[in-house]
């Protein structure tokens, strides 16, 4: 017997100009399913998750709660409904207490009865949670633990996750999956999307794939491998880029003496006594949990922040700590921050003037105080091939580009320079598996060229297959950089939650 479906949308269809970004999607969840959702960047699944939720209004199709035909109008009448959602941006306070941020969430109550409640939720899923503490003092997995329990307080049936792991470490991510698990076992839904293809084919029972904006294709996630998984959803041979070797000995391209840093971030983190070295031919990975110290010290790597509090930044043999950022370019040196719109592109901006911003003086683009813009345009159009950037031409803006391809097009931006030194954060963030693998091959052929690479990542799946050393940064220190081939994974997730439990093991201390 055939168990009836809880969600089933039919014929969904969207359009907005210029873009079919759904194309007569049907799917079908059932009760106690763990559903992935997948898709290149582009494919059509966030667009079809916000009319499940209420944010977006399908133009054609029909959705099935039930059985039954409803309108969702809002998320709020989505929530009525016993559908939740985890947004892949956490949506919180953090000037707030955990409480307080999921007492705005929910109906005005009593707050020692909520307190109790969230208490008993969190236990009962494995989730421990502080309702005192500040979410400024929290961990990204503590936080997203937040985002889950303030669903589940309202009794959602189906639950729908994006990006869930991008911030967790291993533990942590174990820990999400229990949870998971046991929700699908009292008969609740999961609407699961990643682009971590081995965490779906480990998690999920069924996967429905996107491309296009259309439905090609469903396969049981556990019956494929990674590559097949992201063979249908690119529509095509995805190559292993080749593993370069690192030289056992080579020059340094950047080495970093006793760095210290004060953060000028609000709630941010200060870099203490950091020491490392990336030769030519290396790349270099340092792992960590957001929030350790990654933005200070990229920021002190490319300029933006001036001259470090004390230590020394050499770079392509010549001390750099108090150059600016466009001089530690001319040296050889480009940069890739984590922060796409507003530090590595300006959004209102189109892809030519971009492109300009930090290629102008490597690539010789002024001469004479005038700009020779038929040379920049060309050079944009080089990216977007190159990089297979999906966007309407080199004229349009930045911020018409989906997060994926706009990473593609900041990468390529970079790399096509062919500096002799990349300093890289996130370089694959919400990039699809195509994309992914793609920029993975550019970088290791820059650093087979010659060039070295300082990989800053969250992605321990990346970060394995791509580096060569492996340092994990943790409360602004960082630890000795290991042999790749002398680590684990599990052994590096302890190190990068490490300050999380220091924390909590200070908090119980201080109880």
């Amino acid at each position: 017997m055939t168990t009836p479906a809880l969600l089933q949308l039919q014929g969904i269809r969207k359009e907005f100009p210029g873009c079919l970004a759904n194309d007569d999607i049907s799917l079908e969840i059932i009760p106690g399913e763990i559903h992935a959702l997948l898709g290149e960047n582009g494919a059509g699944k966030s667009t079809l998750v916000k009319i499940i939720y209420g944010v977006l209004r399908p133009d054609q199709g029909q959705i099935r709660w039930h059985g039954n035909p409803v309108q969702i109008p809002h998320p709020a009448g989505a929530r009525e409904l016993g559908i939740g959602m985890v947004f892949q941006h956490f949506s919180l306070f953090e000037s707030m207490t955990t409480l307080e941020n999921v007492a705005l969430a929910l109906p005005p109550q009593d707050l020692n009865q909520l307190r109790a409640r969230l208490e008993q939720t969190a236990n009962d899923y494995g989730l421990t949670l502080h309702p005192d503490r500040h979410v400024y003092d929290l961990s990204m997995g503590e936080r997203q633990r937040i985002e889950i329990v303030r669903c589940l307080l309202q009794n959602p049936s189906l639950l729908i996750l994006d990006e869930p792991t991008s911030v967790l470490t291993p533990q942590e991510t174990e820990t999400l999956f229990a949870t998971l698990r046991t929700l699908a076992g009292e008969g609740r839904s999961i609407l699961y999307i990643s682009h971590k293809l081995e965490e779906v084919r480990t998690l999920c029972d069924r996967a429905t794939i996107l491309r296009g904006g259309q439905r090609v294709d469903e396969c049981i996630p556990a019956n494929e491998t990674a590559h097949s998984m992201a063979e249908k959803m690119i529509g095509r041979r995805v190559e292993s880029a080749p593993r370069h070797t690192a030289p056992s000995a080579s020059e340094a391209r950047l080495q970093v003496t006793d760095l210290s840093v004060r953060s000028d971030q609000p709630h941010g983190t200060d870099i203490d006594s950091v020491s490392f070295s990336v030769r030519a031919g290396e790349i270099l990975a340092i792992a960590g949990i957001a929030g350790n110290g990654q933005i200070e010290l990229m920021n002190a790597l490319s300029g933006e922040t001036g001259p470090p509090r004390s230590g020394s930044i050499r770079m392509l043999d010549t001390e750099a700590g108090a150059l600016t950022p466009v001089a530690r370019r001319q040296l050889g040196a480009v940069f890739v921050p984590e922060e796409r719109i507003g530090q590595a592109a300006v959004s209102d901006l189109n892809l030519v003037q971009n492109s300009f911003l930090t290629s102008a003086d490597r690539l010789g683009f002024v001469s004479r105080g005038l700009v020779n813009w038929a040379g920049v345009e060309h050079y944009a159009q080089e990216i977007l091939q190159r990089f297979d950037v999906k966007a309407a031409g080199t004229a349009a803006l930045a911020n018409s580009l989906s997060g994926g391809n706009l990473q593609k097009f900041i990468v390529g931006r970079e790399i096509l320079q062919q500096p002799q030194l990349l300093v890289v954060s996130q370089p694959t963030w919400g990039v699809d598996a195509g994309a992914a693998a793609a920029i993975h091959e550019q970088i290791q052929r820059l650093v087979s060229a010659g060039a070295g690479a300082l990989i800053i990542s969250q992605d321990l799946d990346e970060i394995f297959a791509l580096c060569d050393r492996i340092a994990v940064i943790s409360q602004g220190t960082l630890s000795e950089p290991q042999l790749a081939s002398d680590i684990t994974t599990q052994e590096v997730g302890l190190l990068m939650g490490a300050s999380r439990e220091r924390t909590e093991s200070l908090s119980h201390a201080g109880a």
